[in-house]
């Protein structure tokens, strides 16, 4: 196997010596890590079956509402809802922190991001992708089991979609939606992740229908091993683990999962790559690219909103949302990750030019932490430049900056639904979050290479701000 990326706590074995950050240059010995032998994963869906049982006898009749679907899906699973009820696709609240001697839950339920920035006041377009129906606006009742919506994730028609507060759209067939279900594939995980930010792979970079019939090029696990979402993101009372961008404290109820899960034992035949999984993702090394189909959103200018002398362009330019710029085959950005990210809560202060929405936690003497692939949207948008916070401005509905085109409403009646101060004035401040890479794992024989993180000036890796004066490969003893 060739040499991948060797990145932290050893680096090159050019003419084979090995070079450790934590002991001087082993040049008088010529000494050569012992070469190891790879441990075969564990494919998770080997020998796997899973019970189907056709529904059609339940569902003769017409169904003319999501919610008598889920009462007749309660009839037998009574627990369903109570358990969809408890988890972030029903909540929208996916992580917390502690703030003040107090732990605060937060998610997309009250978080500003920085595409559509909120969905406080936007409820009817951004809970098109809720798990249940009819979130219009803050008067929702998430103690009502029946709006929870079944179809969305076992929907096995092909038909089924959305519309806005999350309703089922007109031409649904819920009868039939209802007597296909089945278990969720990846076009249901899909329907929603996929489009993410507005459209095909806008937000994530690695999700769009390039997976759902992908080959071995754009995803190995998806393609070659043929896996669908539920079989790493292993669900077990509707709790799907698996979240990456968000802080958590013991507090938070949910599961996570990595590469080990599979991979277990050394991933390599080679000593030297295994050292490098101590403190390197194997994400940094095996997803070299992404948006490898659609290009995806790298920036977004709200700034430039409103400007009716200039002429629609999905990818460049929309008067209702402001300028883009979107690339393709994107080379991640690298940070140190150790599972947790700080985040921007609605209300805190701006403190920085470029502030970050969220940031990845971790560091070089974080030993918790390893070199992870991220893409960072970068974006301007409002904000009270009194005040210093920023502004979640309504954007769609009636009154919204979509139809007036008037940034002072839509800024004083977002912050007047979330409750906070207004100056009255606004301004456009630039802003930027990490989105984790994990999907679109490229065959081995792609991975990153050792010449492309060491040795050139060309590095993949800032060398400086992880950490390091210089490059590690340098064969130089570093005492920091």
């Amino acid at each position: 196997m060739k040499h991948r990326a060797l990145i932290v706590g050893v680096v090159l074995v050019g003419a084979g010596f090995a070079v450790w950050l934590t002991r001087p240059v082993a040049q008088a010995t010529g000494e050569r890590l012992s070469t190891a032998v790879g441990t075969k994963p564990k494919n998770p869906i080997a020998h796997r079956s899973r019970p189907h049982l056709d529904h059609s006898a339940f569902f003769k009749e017409p169904m003319t509402s999501g919610p008598e679907v889920t009462r007749k899906c309660l009839s037998c699973h009574p627990d369903a809802s109570k358990e969809v009820m408890q988890t972030a696709h029903w909540s929208w609240l996916s992580g917390d922190a502690e703030r003040d001697g107090e732990t605060v839950r937060f998610g997309k339920k009250n978080l500003i991001n920085n595409f559509c920035i909120s969905v406080i006041g936007n409820w009817e377009s951004c809970t098109k992708c809720h798990a249940g129906y009819g979130w219009k606006d803050e008067s929702f009742d998430f103690s009502n089991g029946e709006n929870v919506d079944c179809l969305v994730c076992h929907d096995g028609s092909g038909t089924y979609t959305k519309d806005k507060a999350g309703q089922p759209s007109a031409t649904a067939n819920l009868g039939a939606v209802a007597a296909s279900v089945r278990a969720p594939k990846r076009e249901n995980c899909g329907a929603c992740h996929f489009n993410g930010g507005g459209g095909m792979g806008v937000k994530h970079g690695d999700l769009d229908d390039s997976l759902l019939n992908a080959n071995a090029d754009v995803d190995v696990h998806m393609g070659k091993l043929e896996f669908q979402c539920i079989d790493c993101h292993e669900t077990h009372g509707h709790q799907v683990p698996g979240k990456l961008n968000a802080t958590y404290t013991e507090a938070t109820n949910a599961k996570r999962f990595d590469c080990v899960t599979c991979h277990e034992g050394p991933p390599h035949a080679d000593a030297m790559l295994n050292k490098h999984t101590d403190r390197v993702a194997c994400q940094t090394c095996h997803i070299p690219e992404f948006a490898r189909k659609y290009p995806t959103k790298m920036t977004w200018d709200w700034s430039k909103a409103g400007d009716a002398s200039r002429k629609d362009s999905a990818h460049e330019y929309l008067k209702i949302k402001g300028e883009f710029t979107y690339e393709g085959d994107v080379r991640p950005d690298y940070a140190w990750y150790n599972g947790k990210m700080d985040r921007y809560l609605l209300g805190d202060p701006v403190t920085s030019d470029d502030q970050p929405i969220n940031r990845p936690l971790g560091g070089r003497d974080d030993h918790t932490a390893k070199i992870f692939p991220f893409k960072i949207h970068r974006s301007r948008q409002i904000y009270d430049p009194i005040n210093k916070v920023l502004i979640p401005p309504v954007t769609s509905g009636k009154g919204g900056y979509w139809t007036e085109f008037d940034w002072a409403f839509a800024a004083e009646k977002g912050m007047e639904n979330v409750g906070l101060p207004y100056s009255g004035e606004y301004g456009f401040t630039q802003t930027h979050m990490y989105w984790p890479i994990n999907h679109m794992v490229a065959p081995s024989k792609e991975s990153v290479q050792c010449k492309e993180c060491h040795g050139s000036a060309a590095s993949r890796l800032d060398w400086q701000a992880l950490g390091y004066p210089r490059d590690p490969a340098g064969g130089v003893r570093h005492e920091n």
